[in-house]
């Protein structure tokens, strides 16, 4: 059996902008942005680039070799695609792990850097490890032969589909596809398309799940029927950082409509490609229809994010008022000793008595403002808020 490629990648919203920066990057180390030229060109010089490309196929895309038999192509709206095609079957796995090596340690820090201005990429989605698909292509393999490759990856068979072109059998992280005429440019744009439809897919999954992680965060926020009026700081500053996460994905979200119909209308226009995506198990109105769901949720955890923190706010208004009130008992107590003072004296005098007696009377202020603060600080402010039965997302 003779096994052709491998391939590995994953898709993250870009635009032509960002591609022709990545071109300048990649051709000249040039940037417009001000960062450090020599991290810059350290990390182009860990691609080790070869022959470099621009060009067009639906969409505009950059394709470089390197000299580590490995060959790249990113698309402008931010697919990138790798492949190796110096495998073998005995080093199947060992050729699988160099080409996402790079991919991991070279390719996507230096992109990383590329990118590091502007809008942060939540923590949230930052700290998420990715579960490649890796695409596997044999050349003219038996049925036996490639379900002995699949025994070795993994244990569970998704699907498989025959037919005088090609047989696919999918598992879970892999995509065996033994090509019996079909040209490996028509494989390679399956494959281009199953990852791009796989990595969609699978943020809107992680953003199902990040809504359900910060939805309970807010709720256990609100969740404290009574706090402290020196708690309320901590829980406002919370919720703060809940609404930044919210704001930034909200802003993925609403990117990702745009990328999914350009792609449909790119693929469905490829003859060659239609035979393909019959047999993906995906459908892009399926996929648009989770999108419009996972953004009506954002949409409702917005709201719910603004509703806590306008209640906290008005807890904080209460605390502010109580501590105003307390300084003002506190300035008429000293005004009032003051004044009489005043009407009982007919004119100043120093004397030891009266110094002791003012440094007194500033303690007494200072104490009664301490204690007044303490209280305020340790009352308890109800969190009046409304009960719902919990939907199952």
């Amino acid at each position: 059996m003779k096994i052709n490629n491998v391939y590995v990648g994953g898709w993250f919203q870009r635009t032509m902008l960002q591609l022709s920066e990545i071109y300048d990057f990649l051709r000249n180390c040039d940037t417009q942005l001000n960062l450090d030229k020599e991290k810059l060109g350290e990390h182009r010089k860990s691609l080790e680039i070869g022959k470099i490309d621009y060009g067009v196929a639906g969409e505009e895309y950059i394709e470089f070799t390197t000299a580590l038999n490995i060959k790249v192509k990113i698309f402008e709206d931010g697919l990138i695609v790798l492949n190796n095609n110096n495998v073998s079957e005995d080093t199947l796995f060992a050729d699988i792990d160099h080409v996402t090596d790079y991919y991991e340690n070279r390719l996507s820090p230096a992109f990383n850097f590329l990118f590091s201005l502007g809008a942060p990429v939540p923590k949230e989605l930052a700290s998420i490890e990715t579960v490649y698909p890796y695409f596997v292509v044999c050349d003219n393999a038996t049925k036996e032969e490639i379900s002995e490759l699949l025994s070795r990856t993994e244990k569970q068979k998704y699907f498989e589909f025959n037919n005088n072109k090609y047989d696919v059998l999918r598992g879970d992280k892999y995509y065996f596809i033994n090509s019996k005429k079909q040209s490996i440019d028509n494989i390679e744009r399956y494959v281009e398309e199953q990852i791009f439809i796989r990595e969609f897919k699978g943020q809107l999954h992680r953003y199902l799940n990040m809504h359900r992680i910060i939805w309970e965060k807010i709720d256990n926020v609100k969740e404290h029927v009574n706090v402290k009026g020196s708690e309320i700081v901590k829980f406002t500053t919370k919720l703060e950082g809940y609404a930044k996460t919210i704001t930034l994905i909200e802003g993925r979200i609403d990117q990702m409509g745009t990328y999914i119909s350009t792609r449909e209308k790119i693929a469905k226009s490829d003859e060659e490609l239609a035979e393909f995506l019959a047999i993906s198990g995906y459908r892009y109105e399926t996929l648009k229809d989770t999108l419009s769901y996972i953004n009506s949720l954002w949409k409702m955890t917005k709201s719910y994010i603004n509703s806590a923190q306008k209640l906290f706010e008005g807890i904080k208004q209460d605390v502010t008022s109580s501590s105003v009130k307390s300084l003002t008992i506190v300035t008429s107590m000293s005004a009032g000793a003051a004044i009489i003072d005043l009407i009982t004296e007919s004119r100043p005098v120093f004397t030891t008595f009266g110094v002791f007696y003012f440094f007194i009377l500033a303690l007494i202020g200072w104490a009664s403002t301490k204690v007044l603060n303490f209280v305020a600080s340790s009352r308890k402010y109800e969190v009046a808020d409304i009960e719902y039965e919990k939907d199952i997302k």
